[in-house]
């Protein structure tokens, strides 16, 4: 029962910081207006700009800024323990991450839609702006070199995911297009693509796993998924992002109704027990872990807060915004959500993995079919292997940390959802095909947002240095996949290729939250220059710069933890590290000798809008998109 009564009072706890704090900022900090311009409509083109229901919106935003980030993230995160992972999502969301999210889609929507890093330029200056957008530059490459693994990494590992997932786009993009002629439809049309959904789930479970006929699959999947990205980053909105998003917002929330009810269930009848599966606060690390001290602000992003939402918020979400009033719902509320997710995964990889553990059995089942089940595994004494034990075969402390793999963390959790599922008679076979299909339906929607995302910022850098062929999306969109492709390609120490993504998850996590303290400094600028309350903000800014540069120090220095310095052979990890830190450095230092002279100080005005005859966006008034 107590199990359940945790996540009840987390998820309470979420609602009412949503009407309380999140309606003060909308309210009182941000004061939004339902008659103010919104950029989707200055600047509609139909492709990237494109007012938009807030229903529509909301998934996507939802569906971009979680992708894997707050399933992965909390998976690894328990091995210090449950209770500092929960603390730290429950209220690191509702303080941290939500604010942050919700301030940088305020800030975008009344710049005309301009990412954080373009906006960067005018509230602190062109220097910054050009630190900013190579930091996001970094950022991405990072992001669309490890989510193209981890999506090949879960296809891989539950190949009978595959279907579910290539099915989902071209319902997706059908969706799109009956929903474009019939707005109406849109809830049908998408209830009927999940029902199809779902169904594919089951063939692929039972019937069709898919696997890729190549030596190295994860190899030919990253690259399969790259080409995905591209045409999907470069198609108008409403033709495949906005419909999949949708489409997978309600996928999640299925899946959470059912994991909370079979959480309940489970809970309840004793068959899950939180504090008899796994330590409050775990005394026993494995060899070469890091410390819970800085790291677990790191290693805990999406859930908590996460520096790729402002790109999000800026990049895609504030160009399709039809109301400012939304954004409250999109920016602060969406990130609570996330936080829900997160909690839920916490609990599904202890408590639910303490339930039992399973292993996949694959029989023949005639002449050309094998019949693929899940069947627990057994102690010594023929036992179900449960609780504590359970557990400790996915978190073991007699395993190095080097040798922990992203696939066993994810499994946690697709696993331990898949025990909560079994609790309200849904088979272990078909939960785990549910639940991969989820994880690796976020994990393409980050993707092929982070893609666009790293189009913007490529536009940006190349009209701010003056790198006239790179402003054109399509060129644009080709270096950027480009790039990414070639670091996931990377080979490793031992010569295997397709390891790029794993040599820079090091990097991943402070990166990704010095990017979130950057854009707080961005805010901070924005709400100071109009003589506005900034006490709030203050506090999220100094953690969120601190934190991550003290996790990156140590990994760069310190010979107990030192992942990349201390191994002499990552140059690469190095050189990134090394220039990610000096950059937010430099930014800090810009920052902070100008705050004292920009209180209630407007800064330069945007250039006027084109007029509606020639409102085809361009490079300076649109913030980089073309």
């Amino acid at each position: 029962m107590s199990t359940f009564l945790i996540a009840v009072a987390s998820f309470v706890g979420f609602i009412v910081a949503y009407r309380t704090y999140g309606r003060w900022l909308a309210t009182s900090i941000f004061n939004l207006d339902p008659n103010a311009a919104v950029p989707s409509e200055q600047l509609r083109d139909d492709v990237d700009f494109v007012p938009s229901k807030r229903s529509l919106v909301f998934g996507h935003h939802f569906t971009s800024i979680a992708g894997t980030g707050p399933i992965v993230g909390p998976a690894i995160a328990v091995f210090w323990g449950w209770l500092p992972a929960l603390l730290w999502v429950v209220f690191g969301s509702i303080f941290i991450g939500a604010v942050h999210d919700f301030g940088a889609l305020v800030v975008s929507l009344r710049n005309r839609g301009q990412t954080v890093g373009e906006i960067a330029g005018r509230l602190i200056s062109p220097r910054a702006k050009l630190l900013f957008l190579i930091t996001l530059f970094f950022a991405l490459t990072i992001v669309l070199a490890i989510f193209g693994l981890v999506i090949a990494a879960i296809f891989l590992k539950y190949p009978e995911s595959v279907l579910g997932v290539w099915i989902s786009l071209p319902l997706a993009i059908l969706v799109g297009f009956i929903s474009r002629k019939n707005p109406g439809a849109l809830i049908g049309a998408a209830i009927v693509s999940l029902v199809v959904v779902y169904a594919s789930v089951y063939v692929g479970a039972y019937y069709l796993p898919i696997q890729l006929p190549v030596s190295n699959p994860i190899v030919g999947w990253t690259i399969i998924l790259l080409i995905y990205c591209a045409i999907a980053s470069v198609m108008p909105v409403w033709v495949l992002l906005q419909p999949r998003d949708f489409i997978n917002s309600w996928q999640l929330f299925i899946a959470l109704g059912l994991l909370v009810i079979g959480l309940a269930v489970a809970s309840f009848s004793g068959q899950a027990n939180l504090f008899d599966s796994a330590p409050a606060m775990a005394t026993e690390m494995p060899a070469g872990s890091p410390p819970i001290w800085p790291f677990l602000f790191i290693t805990i992003a999406c859930g908590a807060i996460s520096g790729f939402h402002c790109l999000v918020s800026s990049g895609t979400s504030s160009k399709q915004i039809c109301n400012e009033c939304d954004s409250q719902m999109i920016g602060y509320g969406s990130m609570l959500l996330e936080g829900a997710l997160a909690v839920v995964v916490i609990l599904a990889c202890c408590a639910g993995i303490g339930m039992g553990k399973f292993e996949k059995k694959t029989a023949k089942a005639g002449a050309a079919t094998m019949a693929t089940t899940w069947q627990p595994v057994v102690n010594a004494n023929q036992q179900p292997l449960r609780g504590r034990a359970a557990w400790r075969s996915h978190y073991s402390v007699d395993r190095p940390w080097k040798n922990f793999s992203l696939g066993d963390k994810v499994g946690a959790f697709v696993e331990g959802s898949a025990n909560f599922l079994a609790a309200i008679y849904i088979p272990r076979t078909l939960g785990i095909g549910i639940m991969a299909v989820l994880v690796a339906c976020f994990a393409a929607t980050t993707l092929d947002s982070a893609t666009r995302l790293q189009r913007y910022v490529v536009q940006e850098l190349a009209t701010t240095v003056g790198l006239k062929p790179l402003t054109n999306k399509y060129s644009a969109t080709f270096t950027a996949v480009l790039l990414g492709g070639l670091i996931a390609m990377i080979p490793n120490a031992d010569g295997q290729i397709g390891k790029g993504g794993l040599l820079l998850w090091p990097l991943f996590g402070a990166t990704n939250q010095l990017l979130a303290g950057l854009a707080f400094m961005v805010t901070a600028f924005y709400l100071w220059r109009r003589g506005k309350p900034v006490w709030f903000i203050v506090l999220p800014t100094v953690v969120m710069m601190v934190m991550p540069a003290w996790a990156m120090s140590l990994q760069l220095f310190a010979p107990e933890t030192g992942w990349f310095w201390s191994l002499g052979d990552n140059l690469l990890l190095a050189t990134i590290g090394m220039a990610t830190l000096g950059l937010q450095l430099w930014m800090a230092l810009e920052a902070i000798l100008l705050w004292p002279s920009v209180r209630g100080v407007l800064e330069e005005a945007l250039p006027p809008l084109p007029s509606k005859e020639n409102l085809t966006p361009s490079l300076e008034s649109s913030g980089g998109q073309s």
